[in-house]
């Protein structure tokens, strides 16, 4: 048998260009017992209203009920909140602020008081040391060979008042 008719309508569905007479006739079609095997994967789509129960439907009163539960006037009450509840976030937070700055102080000062300098190095220490910088020697010694070629002759060693010149 030729199902040409039920194919083409069957195209027009999925592409959504059926009227509802159409859509009828397949329906009516994929209601019957004998059904090809070519279109039989079809036959739940179509019949889904006459095997599925209605369940879960809404009632002819839904749209009553739902317009009382609107117009029902409801009472809300304005809830007081002092200024203590609202800032009591800012007073958790300039207190751990505090609280923070306080350890840190205690804790500097605790590692700076027990400090011993013995056995460590000068360069190591804050304090400024007596004596000649390094650097400042260092200095000379780069600036005394560069300057070699003019005549004049930096003395390397560091005396108390400052580098020697010699002409």
């Amino acid at each position: 048998m030729d199902y040409k008719y039920i194919n083409q309508l069957l195209e027009r569905y999925w592409d959504g260009k059926t009227t509802l007479e159409e859509e009828q006739i397949l329906r009516s079609f994929f209601s019957q017992l004998c059904v090809p095997e070519e279109l039989a994967k079809f036959r739940p789509l179509f019949n889904y209203e006459q095997t599925e129960p209605k369940t879960n439907c809404l009632g002819n009163d839904f749209d009553e009920r739902i317009m009382s539960m609107i117009d029902e006037p409801q009472h809300v009450e304005a809830k007081r909140v002092r200024i203590s509840q609202r800032f009591a976030p800012l007073f958790k937070a300039a207190a751990m602020v505090a609280i923070v700055l306080t350890l840190s102080q205690a804790a500097q000062l605790s590692f700076q008081s027990g400090k011993s300098t013995e056995g460590v190095p000068a360069s190591y220490t804050q304090h400024p040391t007596s004596g000649a910088s390094v650097a400042l020697n260092d200095s000379l010694r780069r600036d005394s060979l560069k300057n070699d070629n003019i005549g004049t002759t930096v003395v390397p060693q560091m005396s108390q008042n400052g580098p020697t010149i010699i002409k």
